[in-house]
Formats: structure tokens, C-alpha cells, sequence
């Protein structure tokens, strides 16, 4: 297989960012790594005519298909799996990164990094992509996972469904910086700046019913998200 080569994030009506355009990215790059960065997505799914948003894990393959493919999961019975190939959704990814406080309460914001994602999703059909996409899940969340569990089994596939969804349509907006204050409220007796915010891992914790050590793929994972070092 290939390696994608990653064109510039080509702006759609839904896409292109109106307001603070200065934040805009068109680094299709800068997608792949707030992806690559984020854990949970946000799947917006019309039900009926009212929009349903439900949070999931997702896994990427950016050497599927001409811009990446990003997958997500769900039983074969949810109602937003099942309606989500006949229309047009919306996956969205958030960092936030720091709470951004003014001197007035009009300019206080957040420090963030956020991608959308929009098109119509294919429902995986062939066994090998439905497991390959649940595999890209798992080591999503943690590398090199699926290597230390069990392979879901034929029922387990049964009840699964995965879809793909294309990531061709997106755009991406970042915020990383300071308070922008008024300058006539630069001399208020108020603090202004920035809290830093980032998801921080502890120490595992092994199941009560396990005698086995933390592996080693579990342990470089919690500790590239922060968790104290065993030594």
C-alpha cells in the first residue's frame, strides 16, 4: 500500500471557516494530527429532524483512500449506525487547551485545536477492512493493543458495525495564545492570561481478577500521557 499524499484541506461551503478565519489551517497535516492526538470523536447524525450527537472512539488510516479514512464503530442496532450511511454527518475532534481569561468578560475564550469532518460514511462490509478498522481503533487508544488481546470473534464481528468515512471534506481551527484585551482596559486591576489545560494519564491499575504485569505497550502509553514513571 501506498503512503496518502496529503493535499492541502480544499475549503466547501460547510468547511470554510467565517468567523476568525485567521485561525483556519490549511495543513491537511494539521488535521492528521489533531486526530492523531485526540481519543474521542463527536458523531453528529440527523434522526428524523432532529440531529443526534453521541461521542465514540474512532481509529485512523491515513493511507486508505485518497485523503485518509477515518473509522468509527457501533452495534449493528444503533440507530445512529444504522442511519448514518444513507445521509451526510459530521465527526467532530476538540482539544481544549487552556482556559483564556481578559480583563473583561467579553474577550475571555479558550486556547483550543478542533477538526470537522464531513461526508457520507461507507458501511464496512468486507471481513478483512471491519477487522482491520477495529484493530485501527483499538491501537488508537493505546499502540500496539491489539498485539496483547484477543481477536473479536465471528459473533463478536456479527454484532458489530464499522463505518468509514472519508476524510476529504474537513477543515481545521486552532487558538494558542493570550488574552487580547481592549486597549483602553489594559490598565484594569484585573489578571489576564492563560490556563493551560492537558489530559494527563495515572498509573494502571490492573483488574482485580489479573496476576499479570502491565505490559510494556501499556506502559509507554500511560506514560506518553503523563502517568508517573515506575522506576
Amino acid at each position: 500500500m501506498t503512503t496518502t499524499v496529503a493535499t492541502p484541506l480544499q475549503p466547501t461551503d460547510r468547511t470554510t471557516v467565517r468567523r476568525g478565519k485567521d485561525r483556519a489551517a490549511t495543513d491537511r497535516e494539521i488535521l492528521h494530527e489533531v486526530l492523531r492526538a485526540g481519543m474521542i470523536c463527536h458523531l453528529g447524525v440527523l434522526m428524523g429532524d432532529a440531529p443526534m450527537v453521541l461521542p465514540t472512539a474512532y481509529g485512523l488510516d491515513l493511507d486508505r483512500g485518497p485523503d485518509g479514512t477515518i473509522y468509527l464503530h457501533g452495534s449493528v442496532a444503533a440507530r445512529s449506525v444504522v442511519a448514518a450511511p444513507d445521509q451526510t454527518i459530521c465527526v467532530t475532534v476538540t482539544h481544549l487547551d487552556g482556559l483564556v481569561l481578559a480583563r473583561s468578560a467579553f474577550h475571555h475564550s479558550v486556547n483550543y485545536r478542533s477538526a470537522v469532518i464531513y461526508g457520507v460514511p461507507r458501511l464496512v462490509v468486507d471481513a478483512d477492512e471491519k477487522l482491520h478498522g477495529l484493530t485501527r481503533i483499538v491501537d488508537h487508544l493505546v499502540p500496539g493493543r491489539s498485539h496483547g488481546t484477543r481477536a473479536p470473534n465471528r459473533k463478536e464481528l456479527a454484532a458489530t458495525a464499522v463505518l468509514a468515512l472519508d476524510l476529504t471534506e474537513a477543515s481545521v481551527k486552532l487558538r494558542a495564545e493570550g488574552a487580547n484585551d481592549e486597549e483602553v482596559d489594559l490598565d484594569l486591576p484585573h489578571w489576564a492570561g492563560v490556563i493551560p489545560l492537558r489530559l494527563v494519564a495515572d498509573t494502571p491499575i490492573t483488574n482485580p481478577d489479573c496476576d499479570l504485569l502491565v505490559p510494556a505497550h501499556i506502559r509507554t502509553r500511560s506514560h506518553t500521557l503523563g502517568a508517573p514513571s515506575d522506576d
